[in-house]
């Protein structure tokens, strides 16, 4: 029974992080809600509700426990500034001049972006299985982005600018959590960045300067999907899954979230996908397997799906 919960838990928490992004473009589409907006709504609720969880249900001593070290603390706010909100903002962004499956599949090249970066800082050497990895995300991102065509994209540039940026972003986030994450628990490390983020992006667009009157109650419930649904339950559940199946497991299945943004994208938004892009996305779905499969890689680019306390970043 408790592996059944395990095992639920993660495939709800990771469809519910696919289907977030695309109920933000939804969003984006039928609302007109400005991404700064959204931005900070979402990481200010999300973040306060995680750290809910973990003063009622964890060891309430982190929250402001992570704060009486300097160093920690000022490793925090570069986290939460660059990291949380560096993802979260380019992810959004990359949604709203494009669509939720691209900006979703490219978010997921940042395993290859570490794999990359640590070659050329001779952290480690080229093997096969990286060099297999590397090649499905350039097949991949090539049939994605341009369906096959050499001439032109299908994806506009703006919408992949971004995307890249928040793979970029993402190889950040998960190299530098690393060291937080062997202190303290992940609902206090991503809670406490997510209001660090939010607080931070709340002086360029405060959360409450929105014509809420404006609003439909179908956008009010795709609003509460996106910041409840979307982001604190998909990661609470990706979290608390860690109790009974084993990270390899856990990061298996999450897989289920470019899976699912492509399919919602698709067939609930209408979106074109075509033959070749459909290929990529294969292509890409097979090298996050590839990694969450290796069992002996000595690249830092698989410790996103092994470690313990995996972060999460969608």
């Amino acid at each position: 029974m408790k592996r059944r919960t395990g095992l639920f838990l993660v495939i709800t928490g990771a469809i519910f992080w696919g289907i977030g992004g695309t109920v933000a473009q939804k969003l984006f589409q039928q609302s007109a809600i400005d991404v700064n907006w959204l931005v900070t709504t979402r990481l200010l609720i999300a973040g306060f509700l995680l750290l809910s969880v973990q003063f009622f249900g964890k060891d309430r001593s982190q929250i402001l426990g992570v704060w009486k070290n300097r160093r920690t603390a000022v490793e925090l706010i570069i986290f939460g500034l660059i990291g949380m909100l560096g993802v979260q903002y380019t992810y959004m962004a990359s949604i709203k001049h494009g669509n939720a499956a691209v900006a979703t599949l490219l978010q997921y090249l940042a395993p290859v972006m570490i794999i990359i970066y640590l070659i050329l800082r001779k952290h480690t050497v080229l093997n096969r299985r990286d060099l297999l990895t590397v090649l499905l995300a350039l097949v991949g991102c090539y049939f994605l982005l341009t369906n096959g065509s050499i001439s032109q994209l299908s994806v506009p540039t703006l919408a992949i600018g971004w995307g890249v940026l928040s793979g970029l972003s993402s190889a950040f986030y998960t190299l530098y959590a690393v060291p937080l994450l062997k202190q303290y628990d992940s609902l206090v490390i991503v809670g406490w960045s997510m209001i660090i983020g939010g607080f931070a992006l709340s002086f360029i667009h405060p959360p409450w300067q929105i014509d809420f009157t404006s609003l439909t109650t179908e956008s009010y419930l795709y609003l509460v999907f996106v910041i409840l649904f979307g982001t604190m339950f998909a990661f609470w559940f990706y979290i608390e899954s860690l109790k009974s199946l084993s990270p390899k497991e856990t990061s298996l299945l999450g897989c289920l979230e470019p899976l699912a943004a492509v399919l919602t994208t698709v067939f609930w938004l209408k979106e074109s996908f075509g033959f070749f892009q459909w290929g990529g996305t294969v292509c890409i779905i097979g090298m996050i397997l590839l990694l969450a499969l290796n069992k002996k890689s000595t690249s830092i680019a698989s410790k996103p799906f092994k470690k313990e306390k995996p972060l999460v970043v969608s």
